[in-house]
């Protein structure tokens, strides 16, 4: 995937000192997933949450919180992958979320190859995402890209909202 200008899509790694305010602007633009997920717009605890948060047991130190940038150095998505969970060889996509203006035009895929390269340098033998039921798009997307269902959960609380979730895997 090119950009506008002709370069290729670029990865930081984000940090909260450095980068908080680049991705509450961020969520600012991405609101539409916050109210899908949690029922309302995305505020300083979004930003904090994707910071902070990371599966049981996990470090979220070691987790890899990383922008992609378009030509000009824009963030249009960001993601957060922790290592370790469920399985010490797995990588876990906690989120990889995409501006809405430029969703359907490879970014996720883009995105996604990086996730998978960061996976692989760090020897995990596979990778998990848990889509909402609710998120039909995103979760045709993980499918494209070769996920397969391995587990449904019991409905739960995110937020003001009460979802099912559905954890699909991919072997790296």
């Amino acid at each position: 995937m090119r950009e506008a200008d002709g370069s290729a899509p670029d990865f930081l790694p984000l940090n909260r000192n450095q980068h908080s305010g680049a991705v509450a602007a961020f969520y600012e633009r991405a609101g539409d997933y916050a109210l899908m997920e949690r029922g309302h717009l995305p505020d300083a605890a979004s930003v904090q949450g994707f910071f902070e948060e990371c599966p049981p047991g996990c470090d979220p130190v070691s987790s890899l919180k990383v922008a992609c940038l378009d030509g000009a150095a824009s963030i249009i998505g960001i993601a957060d992958m922790a290592f370790g969970f469920p399985e010490t060889s797995d990588a876990y996509i906690g989120l990889l979320l995409v501006d809405p203006g430029r969703r359907g035009q490879g970014v996720g895929r883009r995105f996604l190859d990086h996730l998978v390269r960061e996976a692989q340098a760090r020897h995990c033998e596979r990778m998990l995402v848990a889509v909402l039921d609710e998120n039909a798009r995103g979760r045709r997307f993980w499918e494209r890209e070769g996920f397969v269902l391995e587990k449904t959960f019991e409905p739960r609380d995110i937020g003001s909202k009460n979802h099912v979730l559905h954890r699909l895997i991919r072997p790296l």
